[in-house]
């Protein structure tokens, strides 16, 4: 054989090798609720940030979901496209529907291992999934009250901004905000108790839409003019920072005196600069980019037979505008 011949034969052999190497790698799948939605970004960065420090392990974390939030029946086809692919050995989702993703989870039964991640699936369909690792949702909404009864402890009338209707953490947080504030549990409407009233017409639900989160916003305030608390149960409006600073120009001097009081979730880049700039006056902040990062290695240790609790929370951020220069643990 030429030199030549050899040459390109080593280099063909090596393509192969390489090709079968890359191949064989492993899939740790992330499924989001939608790709549109910077809070997820931050989950595909600490997937990211794990690819890198693992690479050669023969696993690879894959980052996914449906172009828009508000593509349920897309999220859940995703996942039972990822079930299929014999590439996926284990798979962490944030359901934007939990029944409707139980009900899958449930007919195909998969063989490997399933958690949830950000948000989980409700309290009933929970041994559909290994674990969850995310955020202690009740307790976010326990804060959202808390900073809320502080700055107003004589109460008033309140308007809650949810997401998905079907969104079992967002239903969470309500959940954890409305018995706070009434100082009993299991409060499904605010109607006086502890001194709170929701006003007619909300909650409002979001779809997980930052433009239609912005246009309640600014129809509420229109609409009631003397209202004392907005809360937003998620971040949406703040993540179109134009447009929520539109909507808060018209109010700003309620804002300043504090006659009108926003809390918000999530403590992004945004909406830090919100905060600072007067228009929310409590940020409630979760931890998207550990979440993305250590999802991975759970998924390992469940393949690997390792004990995995069977919820795992990343801890919260409570963000005001006295601490907001450093507020933010992780």
């Amino acid at each position: 054989m030429s030199h030549r011949s050899t040459l390109l034969a080593s280099i063909v052999a090596f393509a192969a090798f390489t090709g079968s190497a890359i191949a064989a790698d492993k899939t740790l799948a992330i499924v989001v609720k939608g790709l549109d939605n910077p809070f997820f970004e931050q989950i595909n960065k600490g997937c990211q940030k794990w690819n890198a420090e693992n690479e050669g392990s023969g696993y690879t974390c894959l980052y996914t979901g449906p172009a828009s939030s508000a593509d349920e029946v897309g999220e859940v086809q995703i996942v039972e496209d990822l079930l299929n692919r014999p590439d996926v050995v284990a798979i962490a989702i944030s359901p934007s529907n939990a029944p409707l993703m139980a009900k899958l989870l449930r007919e195909k039964a998969p063989s490997i291992p399933v958690m949830t991640i950000d948000a989980d699936l409700s309290a009933a369909d929970a041994d559909l999934r290994k674990t969850y690792l995310g955020t202690d949702n009740y307790l976010m909404g326990v804060k959202f009250a808390e900073h809320l009864k502080t700055l107003k402890p004589e109460g008033g009338t309140v308007c809650l901004q949810l997401g998905n209707v079907a969104a079992d953490n967002i239903n969470q947080r309500a959940a954890g905000t409305r018995d706070t504030l009434a100082g009993e549990k299991g409060v499904a409407q605010l109607t006086g108790q502890g001194g709170w009233t929701e006003i007619d017409g909300c909650p409002v639900f979001t779809n997980d839409q930052a433009d239609l989160a912005n246009q309640q916003m600014a129809d509420t305030f229109t609409a009631h003019p003397d209202l004392t608390a907005f809360m937003l149960i998620g971040g949406w409006a703040q993540f179109a920072p134009q447009a929520y600073a539109q909507v808060t120009d018209q109010v700003m001097d309620k804002l300043k005196s504090k006659s009108l009081v926003i809390v918000a979730g999530d403590t992004l880049p945004p909406q830090m600069e919100a905060l600072k700039a007067g228009r929310s006056h409590v940020q409630v902040g979760q931890r998207p980019f550990e979440m993305g990062y250590r999802a991975p290695s759970v998924m390992r240790d469940l393949l690997d037979g390792k004990t995995v609790e069977p919820i795992i929370y990343t801890g919260l951020d409570e963000c005001t505008q006295e601490n907001a220069d450093s507020c933010i643990g992780g």
